[in-house]
């Protein structure tokens, strides 16, 4: 060992585990990367340990049909400013895109009809263009007009509740069951009957608390300008992120440790990290960016309860699989970027991107790419089967749908297995307790998914947020 933490002459030492893109922005931030005032850890040495081969986590590359194809998201969403900024401070500011469609669908009534205008989330704001979409029963649209007579509900306003009921108790369960949960669970691969109203969409859980009408408490303001872009991108895709900022890491001295698993967290004054390499890590600082299960594993030797409170969380799996067809065989598809599948229908595939039409970089002459999402909370069906069957069942399902006249000529499957961790009713109360007790451990911070949002934008804000908490406990009378 190297002394006691804060000897004379050491500077702080601090290991990120998880390569994913929330270990990788935790080290961007301890760097002292970004804008003037960004806190960092002057000096330190900050190591990211990853277990697998590579850096990115979900966010991959992957060579299919003569182009380079992102593997798992091929988006972010612009509404939050992390992503863009990150992008920004690395230099990429000129390579972000968006897609060239924005339109989309959802399967209704046996047939694709498009989103209306006006949908915050997933609830409808205005009944002019909910009537004209078309995705509701007569029945169900004059369910839904009752919102704007309803009585306002008496009472305190919840902490938290779940989407589902605060959306159907004002429009009825068919708007939850055909936009809601198709647009809110797709998202998070769940369910919107459990799902936390205050974790994924506080506007509606504000919006109920104040009574009256959802659709008029959730309506937007009209734009004054041209609208702002939904998803943003980059150039050659996602992946490009995590290369610029595994470069830019390198640059500022990081030392990044791809297929170094972590194996045992230990505290001999100082933490110790037991590796799979055999070379144990010695840290005054840890960021815990990886998912919540390993997360459990590692601190459970020192605080049970956090453990515990970890190992709850339950999570989704889904498969991503990309398709070629030759154009002769796709009917020309409508303007947009895809379509969602409520869960009521029993189908396997939860949406569908079309994406040489989303993505022009992506358009070659002859062929369309498409990619069908499988999987959600409680559907596990897709983890028995194999890719030749999981192939079969995706363009069994998408043929009726895109009025397919051939099978595909390319096809490549990407498994995430305990991918979508769901938030479920108190989540974020959890996830308090877990970061307070993490933080009473001394100088250890929990990143990810499993916290306060699965987005690529929230995955960079709680590995920031983690560094700054470990920071703080550098500069604090604890180290010094």
């Amino acid at each position: 060992m190297s002394g006691p933490p804060g000897a004379a002459g050491d500077a702080p030492a601090v290991a990120v585990v998880g390569g994913g893109i929330a270990g990788l922005a935790a080290a961007w931030e301890l760097a002292g990367g970004g804008a003037p005032g960004t806190p960092g850890t002057p000096g330190a040495r900050v190591t990211v340990l990853e277990a697998d081969g590579r850096l990115g986590g979900k966010i991959e590359r992957r060579h299919f049909a003569g182009r380079h194809v992102d593997l798992g998201p091929d988006a972010f969403v612009a509404r939050r400013p992390e992503a863009v900024e990150l992008c920004q401070e690395l230099g990429l500011g000129d390579e972000l895109v968006t897609p060239a469609e924005t339109a989309a669908y959802v399967m209704a009534g046996g047939r694709l009809r498009r989103l209306p205008a006006g949908l915050a989330l997933g609830v409808p704001t205005r009944l002019g263009p909910l009537a004209r979409s078309g995705i509701l029963s007569p029945a169900a649209l004059a369910r839904a007009a009752l919102d704007v007579v309803l009585p306002r509900h008496a009472g305190a306003a919840p902490s938290d509740a779940a989407v589902g009921p605060l959306v159907a108790g004002r429009l009825g369960r068919q708007v939850v069951e055909r936009l809601a949960d198709p647009l809110v669970g797709g998202i998070h691969a769940g369910s919107v009957e459990e799902m936390s109203a205050a974790a994924v969409f506080p506007d509606l859980l504000r919006a109920a608390g104040q009574g009256g009408s959802l659709m008029r408490r959730l309506r937007p303001p009209a734009p004054s300008g041209a609208p702002a872009p939904v998803f943003r991108s980059l150039r050659g895709g996602l992946a490009a992120l995590v290369d610029h900022l595994a470069e830019a890491l390198g640059r500022a001295g990081v030392e990044l440790r791809t297929g170094c698993e972590v194996r045992r967290l230990e505290r001999r004054g100082r933490w110790v990290l037991d590796t799979a390499d055999g070379a144990p890590l010695e840290a005054d600082a840890v960021v815990l960016a990886v998912p919540a299960p390993r997360a459990a594993a590692l601190v459970a030797p020192h605080d049970a309860g956090l453990a515990e409170l970890l190992g709850a969380l339950s999570y989704a799996s889904v498969t991503l699989v990309t398709l070629r067809f030759a154009t002769g065989d796709v009917p020309p598809l409508p303007p947009g970027t895809g379509y969602l599948v409520p869960r009521t229908g029993g189908a396997m595939v939860t949406a569908c991107t079309w994406m040489s039409a989303k993505w022009p970089e992506l358009a070659r002459p002859g062929d369309v790419l498409v990619r069908a999402s499988l999987g959600r909370f409680g559907d596990d069906r897709a983890l028995a089967m194999d890719d030749d069957a999981l192939v079969g069942r995706a363009v069994a399902e998408l043929t009726p749908a895109l009025g397919l006249r051939g099978g595909p000529t390319d096809a490549m499957v990407a498994r995430f297995p305990l991918a979508f961790p769901q938030y479920t009713v108190g989540h974020l109360d959890r996830v308090a307790a877990m970061e307070q007790a993490a933080g009473r451990l001394g100088g250890l911070a929990l990143a990810g998914a499993a916290l306060r949002g699965v987005g690529i934008p929230a995955c960079i804000a709680s590995g920031r947020r983690a560094a700054r908490s470990v920071v703080g406990h550098l500069e604090g009378p604890g180290w010094r």
